[in-house]
């Protein structure tokens, strides 16, 4: 957990001086919102965790916006691990940098903490229709009866 003795570094006057706590979770919500409004990203997790994901929201009715983002702090630091499923067609190497730079700005501005490194892990890459394919045959439109 990072903890800041002031805000923005500035001192108020005639107010005291106390700490401020960024929790692990406020920092890993930060980082996974940024990722996922990052032209090129289709989902954020490893294959596992999101079916588990996608399970525990429908039982919840919410999101966990910080799930497959693993992230370290420390007082004035942070550093983030991702596992991301690109969209394909996209250049992995310009996500990343996309990544890299909305995560960093994101984080950087609403916790005042130092990013020194971001590790992506691209795990897996969507095809526009393969999701279409399965339902199908699921639902009992199989080739084969």
């Amino acid at each position: 957990m990072a903890t800041n003795e002031s805000v923005s570094g500035t001192r108020l006057e005639g107010g005291t001086r106390g700490t401020t706590t960024i929790a692990d979770n406020v920092v890993s919500t930060i980082a996974g919102i940024a990722v996922r409004e990052t032209d090129g990203v289709h989902a954020v997790g490893k294959g596992p965790s999101r079916a588990l994901g996608a399970v525990k929201d429908r039982v919840s009715r919410s999101s966990d916006p910080g799930r497959g983002v693993k992230v370290e702090v420390g007082e004035k630091q942070t550093a983030i691990d991702l596992d991301i499923v690109v969209e394909y067609g996209a250049t992995i190497m310009e996500t990343a940098r996309s990544i890299r730079t909305n995560v960093t700005e994101a984080v950087q501005t609403m916790t005042g903490l130092e990013v020194v490194e971001i590790n992506i892990n691209v795990t897996d890459v969507h095809v526009p229709g393969s999701d279409d394919d399965e339902d199908e045959t699921s639902a009992g439109n199989s080739r084969v009866q």
